[in-house]
């Protein structure tokens, strides 16, 4: 069988026993049929992996703590993406993979040509999609730090605080990212279907993001957000 990971926001220690959230239970139980004796990998975002073996499937299904390791997963690179809001399985998919290559935190960006509106009264159940995505993305990439997403801002929220090495993808950049100087900290903002406007990639510019360019080919915005994240990990991170 192969390995189990499972997100369980609770603390670890080592021989304490502990039930399972309902949806780990439901997952282990009824869709692995999980036996008494066999066991899983635990992680709770606090960087650290936990080894614990299934007691009791009995009204609840209980572990125990066997041990504790440091997990070693995490890119050098300190990441943030801050993306135009894409539409439904798009970001959904966008999500997914940025974690899976090792972002540290997603802000959705509400920019001019985002398709998708939040209403306020639909942010929370959002963000609470989106966050559960990126934590069983942490799960199956073998990661055990949480990646937060962050609350959606506007371009001008967003660029209204001081940003540690930002970029943005621009067509007409003369500047590709091995031309960078290395950082151990950065901000890349990319926009939504249709890009951001030139307006909006100027007002990043004077704000001081510097403009790069990926390559002579036109990208999706899903593309574009992995193609960036991964050249970032080669080239800065791991």
């Amino acid at each position: 069988m192969k390995k189990i990971r499972l997100y369980q926001n609770t603390l670890f220690k080592v021989g304490n026993k502990i039930s399972l959230e309902k949806n780990n239970e439901h997952y282990l139980l009824k869709v692995l049929r999980f036996p008494v004796g066999n066991t899983v990998t635990l992680f709770n975002g606090d960087g650290f992996d936990y080894q614990a073996i299934v007691i009791s499937t009995k009204k609840t299904c209980k572990v125990e703590v066997l041990s504790q390791q440091k997990n070693e997963s995490e890119s050098s690179l300190d990441l943030t993406l801050a993306q135009g809001i894409a539409k439904g399985e798009k970001m959904d998919f966008l999500i997914q993979k940025a974690v899976e290559l090792g972002v540290t935190r997603i802000i959705p960006i509400q920019t001019e040509r985002c398709v998708v509106r939040l209403k306020t009264d639909k942010v929370a159940k959002r963000i609470d999609h989106w966050q559960k995505i990126a934590n069983h993305a942490c799960a199956q990439s073998g990661r055990s730090v949480i990646v937060d997403i962050l609350l959606p801002q506007t371009l001008s929220e967003l660029l209204s605080k001081p940003n540690h090495n930002g970029f943005v993808l621009h067509h007409r950049a003369t500047e590709n990212l091995q031309m960078m100087e290395k950082t151990s900290k950065a901000t890349i903002l990319i926009g939504p279907e249709g890009g951001l406007s030139d307006n909006e990639i100027k007002q990043a510019i004077t704000a001081g993001f510097q403009p790069i360019l990926l390559g002579k080919r036109i990208l999706r915005t899903e593309t574009t957000s992995l193609v960036a994240i991964a050249n970032m990990q080669l080239l800065w991170g791991s």
